[in-house]
């Protein structure tokens, strides 16, 4: 028999095997809306188990800082988070009204829970997609896609996971008078991202960030998505 043929014989069932152990308490208690099979939900819990021993689980902050930890497999960053302007009620309560999400690309759009909410997920480089607008001004497409949204900016939720220019750009909006409901800003690198995500915490409306030149889509998405389950969560409350 071929190769060809061994492959053409092979069943599902034989390609299939978990990668980890379905403990049934861990489906029953899952609250990532994202996991919709018992093993994804068994994975996310025991990886949030792990993440609530190594952050703490005291405040509503505590669950962000968990997320973000497991999206990064790394514990150091939960102490580079900051939370400005109470940004969990915030987010909560827009994510509640179904405002829209503007993020900075597709990768963190890809990544935000398509369940648990009715917000729309708009990704600002499909508002400027022959980047004309970028191209006039000598801006970079992720600040040219937010100036382009300017109209929706208002009350809505920002989610920045790489662009800094994109992040200076809703800031200078800011200062104009247009603001969004909360800023989740976590862009990443050397250059600019550290003065970006300080400028963020500066401004007048609910952020949270990360200090440091670390960050990046994972976390973005992670601060986003723990929103969406915080606001599906009856029994989470937020002063």
């Amino acid at each position: 028999m071929t190769t060809e043929s061994k492959k053409a014989d092979t069943s599902i069932e034989e390609l299939v095997e978990m990668t980890t152990e379905i403990d049934p308490e861990l489906i029953g208690i899952c609250t990532d809306l994202g996991s919709q099979t018992d093993e994804a939900k068994a994975i996310y819990m025991t990886s949030r188990n792990i993440a609530k021993k190594l952050v703490g689980d005291e405040t509503i902050e505590d669950k962000v800082r968990q997320r973000c930890v497991t999206s990064t497999g790394d514990p150091a960053v939960a102490d580079l988070m900051r939370f400005v302007n109470n940004p969990m009620k915030a987010g909560v309560e827009a994510i509640k009204k179904g405002a829209p999400i503007l993020v900075d690309i597709n990768m963190v759009k890809a990544g935000i829970t398509k369940r648990g909410h009715n917000c729309e997920v708009i990704c600002v480089l499909d508002k400027d997609e022959d980047a004309e607008l970028a191209r006039k001004y000598g801006i970079t497409r992720t600040a040219a896609g937010f100036l382009k949204c300017k109209d929706i900016l208002e009350g809505s939720i920002v989610a920045i996971g790489n662009a800094p220019s994109a992040a200076f750009a809703v800031c200078r909006m800011i200062e104009h008078g247009i603001k969004p409901a909360i800023i989740v800003g976590t862009p990443v690198g050397f250059v600019n991202a550290a003065e970006s995500k300080e400028v963020v915490r500066k401004a007048p409306v609910p952020s949270i960030t990360c200090v440091g030149t670390r960050g990046g889509t994972p976390m973005a998405v992670a601060c986003v998505n723990e929103l969406v389950a915080i606001a599906n969560d009856d029994e989470c409350v937020i002063d």
